[in-house]
Formats: structure tokens, sequence, C-alpha cells
């Protein structure tokens, strides 16, 4: 049983950081810079720590600047103001997300500058081999693992992580919590949320000021990540803007 309470701990936590470190803060709003090398490392290890529900950086990228320029408008990708349950919101989600990756949805221009690109390895690890392999991975992990058949029932949580975590964010920091500042949409910040959501959860503040690696500003509030991309700053291996 501990051995899949921490499998489910360190997947979450893994997932997420991939998803707000490297999708989220380097790859839309590009807060920070990184050789090409390093920019592979973390290619690879979103692949690894998402698995089967890795997204696409560049993809992820695009549908981030639109959701911040039409932010609870008719054309934002994802929002619960124009959307009336989770499920709706994303299944529309999904179908800007795959319609952007496939180049069946056209985006305009200034959503597509300077975002990190590997073709290749994105439809490698974004194609169904990939996916499917991973599950069995989660399946065998579990079968050995398991101490009881019925937590087989959590294995949809690792299947589907990403969205998971997405539909956490994108749903109810715009549903519920509060608000540093008025902005013009429903964003609001989730505390103490935003812990474990690696700083995610403070999404007002991000709202507010996209453009700052650190998403807290009260002094009770908590960016984990932030953490991260500051020690990693002094190591070289990214460098933050000024």
């Amino acid at each position: 049983m501990l051995a899949i309470v921490l499998f489910l701990v360190i997947h979450h936590f893994s997932s997420l950081f991939v998803q707000t470190f490297f999708q989220h803060r380097y790859a839309a709003h590009q807060l920070f810079t990184m050789s090409k090398f390093w920019e592979r490392f973390f290619f690879v290890l979103t692949w690894v720590t998402q698995g089967s529900s890795y997204l696409s950086a560049s993809t992820y990228g695009r549908m981030h600047r639109m959701h911040h320029a039409f932010a609870d408008t008719e054309k934002d990708v994802h929002s619960p103001k124009n959307d009336p349950t989770i499920w709706k919101m994303l299944m529309k989600t999904v179908y800007w997300y795959m319609g952007i990756f496939r180049g069946e949805i056209e985006v305009e221009e200034r959503f597509k500058h300077d975002l990190p690109e590997w073709k290749r390895f994105d439809n490698f690890a974004h194609g169904m081999p990939s996916r499917i392999g991973w599950g069995v991975i989660y399946l065998c992990f579990y079968l050995y693992f398991a101490p009881s058949l019925w937590l087989l029932l959590l294995l949809p949580v690792h299947f589907f992580m990403g969205p998971i975590h997405g539909v956490i964010i994108n749903w109810f920091s715009h549903k519920v919590g509060y608000r540093n500042h008025n902005t013009n949409d429903t964003s609001t910040n989730l505390f103490p949320i935003e812990v474990i959501m690696l700083g995610e959860g403070l999404h007002n503040n991000h709202h507010y000021a996209p453009t700052r690696p650190s998403f807290a500003q009260k002094w009770f509030e908590f960016d984990p990540t932030f953490g991260a991309i500051w020690v990693m700053d002094k190591l070289n291996i990214i460098q933050l803007k000024k």
C-alpha cells in the first residue's frame, strides 16, 4: 500500500512540476531561457513524468497564450464562464489542443513565437504506442504492489494526470477562491491548494502579472516552483530574465 501511495504522490508532483516549469513558465511565457541541451532534457523529463498524458510544450504554449489573450471571452479555449460543466470545458480543451497539435486549427502568429520545438520527439511521445506503453507500466506496477484489486480504480488518475491538473486550475481557480487583483476575468487564488499545485493555484496573481516568475505575492502565499527556478538559475541550468 505504501508503494502505491508513494507512486501516486511522486507521479502527481513530478507531472505537475514539468507542466508548470517547462510547459507553462518556460514555453508559454518565456520567463527564463535555457540551452538547447537542457531544453531537450526537459522534453524527455516531461515524457517520463507525464507518461500517458504527455502534452506538447509548443501546443500547450499556443493554447495558454490564447487563454490569457481571450480570458473568459467566447474565444477562450477553456473557461468555466462559457462551459456549464467541467466535462464540457474539458472536451472543449481537448478539441482545441488536438486541433492545434495536428495543424487542423490555425492560431494567430502572435501566439507562435519563441516556442520550444522538437517535432520528432513530440510525435513519438504523443503517439498512441507511447501512451499505451505507459498505461501498461502503471498497470503492472499496481498488479505487483497493490494489496487489493480495488486499488486498480486509481489507475485512471495516472492515465489522465495532465487533464486532471488542468481541470483543477482552469475550472476551480475561475470559480472559487479569493482575488488580490481586479483583473478583467474571473481568475482566483486557491489558498492553501497552491502548495500542492506547486504554485499554479495562485491563478489571479498570475493573470495580473503573467511575466512574473513567482506567482506568490502576499506574505502567506507560497510558490514552490519558484524555489526550484531560483536554484536552477543559481546553478546556471536556466537564466531568469531580468
